[in-house]
């Protein structure tokens, strides 16, 4: 049996780097691909693009924005999913509150001022408490941002803010399902989690530990891991079918 392609889906402003150490574990034996959200300013975009680019059946693992587009993926292409990995991700809808936020971004970013959004307001809340000093950790994640850029910021801003809410999709997601929480993860808490856990059935549901919002990058080997043992079980039960 061919070894499942596994497709990952970046979060806002990350790139390929979010999940290196991922890939490198997965990659042996196996297609890895990673999904490029630069171009759109909807979800529905990036998820035909991420569809138009990925093999004919795949595993889904989508981080934060990832998990986002991985709902839509859903429901433009169900049958060309072999199994959904969420991670640190939301099925609801932008509330308000968030959007005039993110509005407030989007003006600073246009002013030439993404550094001071990303150091200011996003940084001191994707980590958990043990990694928010963590120089190496911190520079990582601004260099993502830096590489894409003021108008890569703006679009997938208004992606997100004009999102769809996913929750009703829950109910509908019959493939395989690994969840993955932050357990101090402050911009999608576990509790999110759990209300995908209880809707999607059959899924399985993983916290760590002290993690925050990056969770591929804050704790790569323990997501590297469960990653790999649940991708196994899957292939496992391919075969037995």
């Amino acid at each position: 049996m061919i070894a499942t392609p596994i497709v990952f889906a970046p979060g806002m402003m990350c790139d390929d780097r979010l999940f290196e150490r991922q890939a490198a574990a997965l990659r042996a034996g196996r297609g890895v691909a990673f999904a490029d959200f630069s171009k759109d300013d909807s979800i529905a975009g990036m998820a035909r693009r991420l569809l138009a680019a990925a093999p004919a059946r795949c595993v889904l693992v989508g981080l934060s924005m990832g998990g986002i587009v991985a709902f839509e993926a859903w429901r433009q292409a169900r049958e060309r999913i072999a199994g959904l990995v969420l991670l640190n991700t939301t099925p609801f809808a932008d509330a308000p509150a968030r959007r005039a936020v993110r509005l407030s971004q989007i003006d600073r970013a246009r002013e030439g001022r993404l550094q001071d959004v990303v150091l200011e307001e996003l940084k001191p809340i994707y980590l958990g408490a043990a990694r928010k000093d963590d120089r190496t950790l911190l520079d990582a994640i601004y260099a993502m941002a830096e590489r894409l850029g003021p108008e890569v910021f703006v679009r997938q801003s208004h992606a997100l803010m004009t999102r769809a809410d996913s929750v009703e999709t829950l109910a509908s997601i019959d493939c395989p399902t690994l969840i993955i929480a932050g357990e101090a993860d402050e911009v999608c808490p576990p509790e999110l989690h759990e209300t995908m856990h209880d809707a999607i059935a059959g899924s399985s549901l993983r916290v760590l530990s002290g993690c925050g919002h990056l969770s591929a990058m804050e704790a790569p080997d323990a997501v590297a891991t469960l990653l790999r043992d649940w991708i196994e079980q899957l292939e496992k039960g391919e075969r037995n079918s």
